[in-house]
């Protein structure tokens, strides 16, 4: 059996401890929130903005017991590089004294001029760094459940193949609890899939052809 890179991590918290609730109050998140309010008007396929899907996969992280400060800041702005047109990365360094943390970090899950999205993932799957891999897996946490309120079943089916693909042996990688919830999002979102006979209908599409 290959060595893995990383320590995958194995236990979730239930609940904040005092030592992590100190953790973060010492966390000054305030200054990348405003810059990712810069994401209010950028539409998502599922609804809402891309600011809240910033606020969700922080939250997401908390959940998961990760009180890094690089790593929740980054999760704060994670979209902005790439969503917000000619987005000055200066305002990321300049935010605090890890901004350049965190920009470093933001860039690993930014996709490149020269990427199409599967370069991107096998990017972050084959030298991404543990904190890059684990921001990925919160975001895609964040958006496999917005995929809930999509109705598109070919970009449903696309999404779960995808974090099948990628997502779950880069979160068997970090966090095992991760590498759980994805299993039950994809599950799901293909039963819904099942459930309406998409893969019935793609069949019979098939055969006629």
């Amino acid at each position: 059996m290959a060595k893995q890179k990383y320590q995958m991590k194995t236990e979730r918290s239930k609940n904040m401890d005092a030592k992590q609730m100190l953790q973060l109050s010492d966390i000054r998140l305030a200054p990348y929130m405003q810059l990712a309010t810069g994401l209010i008007g950028k539409a998502r396929h599922a609804g809402g903005n891309m600011f809240r899907h910033q606020m969700d996969t922080l939250a997401i992280l908390i959940d998961y017991g990760y009180i890094d400060s690089v790593l929740l800041k980054a999760s704060v702005v994670h979209d902005t590089v790439e969503d917000i047109p000619d987005f000055d990365k200066n305002l990321i360094i300049n935010a605090d004294e890890e901004g350049q943390k965190v920009l470093d970090l933001v860039l690993e899950v930014t996709r490149r001029e020269e990427e199409d999205k599967r370069q991107f993932l096998h990017r972050i799957l084959d030298t991404g760094s543990q904190k890059a891999k684990v921001l990925k897996c919160a975001d895609r946490i964040s958006n496999m459940i917005s995929l809930g309120y999509v109705t598109d079943p070919k970009f449903i089916e696309r999404y779960c193949d995808e974090t099948e693909y990628f997502l779950l042996p880069m979160s068997l990688e970090v966090d095992f609890n991760m590498y759980q919830e994805l299993i039950s999002l994809i599950m799901t979102r293909r039963r819904y899939l099942e459930d309406g006979g998409y893969f019935d209908k793609r069949e019979k599409e098939s055969s006629s052809s």
